[in-house]
């Protein structure tokens, strides 16, 4: 079993996607005409851009690891009529349900790059794309100086060390990887294409709020913070986010929190 499930139904991420919402449907306006494509949105959490692909006249699947965060997102899309916009349990290393040569568009945004196996993600993305369709990724970049980099990076150095094996989410945000694995896919460097983007964070709080919120309910950071309690050290992790927020912060208002934070994406073509 993916061990992932564990760790994104640990808490709930809905909570940190309501700060995300504004630059889900930004980073949607900008693929250009979609309606009536068939999308699969893989590691979708609740919808942050799936619900606004099926706004736009998409038909979208949404598919996720964690039980909570699909019925989460089955919820919100019957809240807004959106028929056009299912959610299902799946793994972004194995979809085995789907057949091949399905979707127009197949977008991951900070969902796929978490998957174990990664080789075996690109062999999927590929597979269940038809030819002549596009493949989406956004991808955290590893050492970057913005959020969530550094909020992984901090986590990570209060957690256990990773299993035997293990391959960092991060490598996904490194150009000769993603090459690398869409190669193993026959995928053509040339058809691969990237471009550095900015996904921000909106918080009607202060940031010492939104850094509780990662705290309660990201699973990486309530990861790190059980092992930090278990070591005495969970104050002085509380600390160094907090002090990554409140340096990151670029609101006006000492009651909000505004924060942008740097990704990769990639584009891949398969004509």
């Amino acid at each position: 079993m993916n061990p992932n499930k564990e760790l994104w139904e640990k808490g709930d991420f809905t909570r940190i996607a309501e700060s995300m919402r504004e630059s889900g449907d930004a980073l949607v306006s900008g693929l250009g005409s979609i309606k009536g494509l068939k999308i699969l949105d893989l590691g979708c959490g609740d919808g942050t851009t799936a619900l606004p692909e099926a706004k736009l006249g998409a038909d979208v699947l949404g598919i996720d690891i964690a039980r909570n965060l699909v019925e989460a997102g089955n919820k919100r899309a019957e809240e807004e009529g959106l028929t056009n916009c299912k959610f299902q349990e799946g793994d972004a290393s194995d979809l085995h349900q789907l057949e091949s040569d399905t979707f127009d568009l197949v977008i991951s945004i900070f969902g796929a790059m978490f998957a174990p196996r990664p080789f075996y993600v690109a062999k999927e993305m590929v597979r269940v794309t038809r030819t002549g369709g596009r493949i989406i990724m956004g991808n955290w970049i590893p050492n970057d100086p913005t959020l969530v980099a550094q909020i992984l990076k901090i986590s990570s150095s209060y957690s256990p060390p990773p299993p035997e094996g293990f391959i960092s989410p991060m490598t996904w945000g490194i150009e000769d990887n993603v090459v690398e694995r869409f190669a193993a896919a026959n995928v053509s460097k040339e058809k691969i294409s990237f471009a550095r983007g900015a996904y921000n964070f909106n918080f009607p709080s202060p940031p010492s709020e939104l850094a509780d919120a990662f705290r309660k309910y990201y699973g990486p950071t309530m990861h790190a913070f059980d092992a930090a309690e278990m070591n005495g050290r969970a104050d002085d992790l509380r600390k160094e986010l907090e002090s990554l927020f409140n340096t990151q912060n670029r609101s006006l208002s000492e009651m909000a929190t505004s924060i942008s934070a740097t990704f990769l994406r990639v584009t891949v073509d398969l004509n």
